[in-house]
């Protein structure tokens, strides 16, 4: 089939050498010398992208990305960090890959201080075995158990006259640092909390303001001549002499002047030779009640029965008193001394070691002193009597447990485990009146006094 020709000839396109030029410049084509390799490649201006680049970018015109957070690389510099409470703001470091780095920690120079002071301690505690346990006793437990010692239940202040003995407890040797250890006293109230007032009402010809001020009044007595720790170190009681009527003060007066049998000062007031015993601390643990009634001549009788407990540790001569004469029933003694609990840590310490610088296992002891006392306040309008001063009346009388026999010096004896010698078997040695029990206050306590005789705890 015969093509149709072109009605004139196609211009050069200028390929081939020597063409002619199409733009009619009569130059050289620009492109004839044009090479497309490597080197042109690398210095192009403009780069085709990449087809996973120009993918995202065209979701991304629809859906833009969300920046999760938390990563950060080295082009975004550190991260301005916010000022708080006035605070000097920290910059946080990053690693090559936008990571945070962890804080580097502060050098612990506490250490070596607290290295020189463990072996400083060690050194010393090295240096004085002894001392270290006998803290270890007193903290923790002379038995070298960790168990801590059964408790003494606490006991109110009488409001009635028990119809038991108080119950029995652990027999434990006391020392300066536990000196209420084997006695039930442990858990009575300490000292005047053990004087509870009833209430006062109008009795015979005193109104119940008045009644309230006599009972205060012998409140006041009984901790001023049972409690005041200068008189149980062996003052002179002046508050107690001064709240007696002036026939009643004349008497206790004249027996601490010229103690006897017959008037004796330890009748009237708790007092302690400080030659042979030392109170331990300020504590009396004391159990008993108060009550009054109308004495049947317009006038008030107050009723007290207390029982005082005094913890003792030995004097500078309290040997010297090792062959005293035995106990009476009146001030019984122990019948044995106590065996030292907790592996024999407590030591038998009097005269061996200064009085004035016992350790807290020295051996110490207690004396229990029971007084009934009954005070009378006479109607003014028929005696001449103060009603603002104390008349002793008739069924007052004392016992003590724990002090010597056959001593009247206006003084408490107590006879200390330490220094107690064996009793031999011998008649006139041996307690010839029977054993009681201070702590029983069941039992009325008896104005006869008895023989020398014993104490089943104290």
């Amino acid at each position: 089939m015969p093509i149709a020709e072109d009605p004139e000839p196609r211009p050069s396109e200028g390929r081939e050498p020597g063409g002619s030029d199409p733009s009619e410049a009569g130059g050289k084509d620009p492109f004839a010398d044009l090479v497309l390799d490597e080197d042109f490649i690398k210095s192009a201006s403009v780069k085709e992208q990449s087809g996973r680049t120009r993918m995202l970018a065209a979701r991304w015109r629809h859906t833009p990305p969300v920046d999760p957070g938390g990563r950060r690389s080295v082009n975004d510099g550190p991260e301005k960090a916010k000022r708080r409470f006035g605070r000097k703001p920290k910059l946080q470091v990053v690693d090559p890959w936008g990571n945070p780095r962890p804080p580097r920690r502060r050098r612990l120079e506490w250490r070596a201080p607290l290295f020189v002071v463990l072996t400083v301690a060690v050194l010393l505690a090295s240096l004085n075995i002894d001392g270290l346990r006998t803290w270890y006793a007193d903290h923790i437990g002379g038995n070298g158990s960790s168990a801590a010692p059964t408790p003494v239940p606490t006991v109110a202040p009488e409001t009635a006259k028990p119809t038991t003995a108080a119950p029995k407890v652990d027999e434990k040797q006391p020392t300066v640092g536990h000196p209420w250890a084997g006695s039930p006293a442990e858990g009575w109230p300490n000292g005047a909390e053990a004087f509870v007032l009833p209430e006062a009402k109008a009795t015979g010809v005193f109104s119940a303001d008045q009644v309230a001020a006599q009972l205060q009044l012998v409140k006041d007595y009984l901790t001023a001549a049972n409690l005041d720790p200068k008189v149980i170190a062996g003052g002179r009681p002046d508050a107690a002499l001064a709240m007696l009527d002036r026939d009643e003060r004349d008497r206790a007066t004249a027996a601490l002047a010229n103690p006897s049998k017959d008037t004796d000062a330890t009748s009237w007031f708790s007092r302690f030779d400080p030659r042979e015993a030392i109170p331990v601390g300020d504590v009396v643990k004391v159990q008993g009640r108060i009550s009054y009634e109308g004495d049947g001549d317009k006038g008030v009788l107050v009723h007290t029965d207390f029982s005082f407990v005094y913890p003792l540790r030995p004097g500078p001569e309290a040997g010297k008193r090792a062959g005293s004469p035995a106990p009476s029933a009146g001030a019984p003694q122990p019948t044995k001394p106590a065996s030292p609990q907790g592996g024999g840590t407590a030591k038998p310490v009097g005269l061996v070691v200064p009085v004035d610088d016992v350790s807290g296992d020295t051996w110490t002891t207690r004396t229990v002193v029971r007084r009934v006392e009954n005070f009378r306040f006479y109607d003014p309008g028929r005696y001449p009597a103060n009603p603002k001063k104390l008349v002793i009346a008739d069924g007052t009388t004392s016992d003590s447990a724990n002090s010597a026999c056959d001593v009247y010096d206006g003084y408490y004896h107590p006879q200390f485990d330490q220094f107690a010698p064996a009793l031999p078997d011998s008649p006139d040695v041996r307690p010839t009146g029977p054993e009681t029990d201070p702590y029983d206050r069941s039992k009325d306590l008896s104005a006869e006094p008895g023989g020398c005789g014993s104490v089943s705890r104290y």
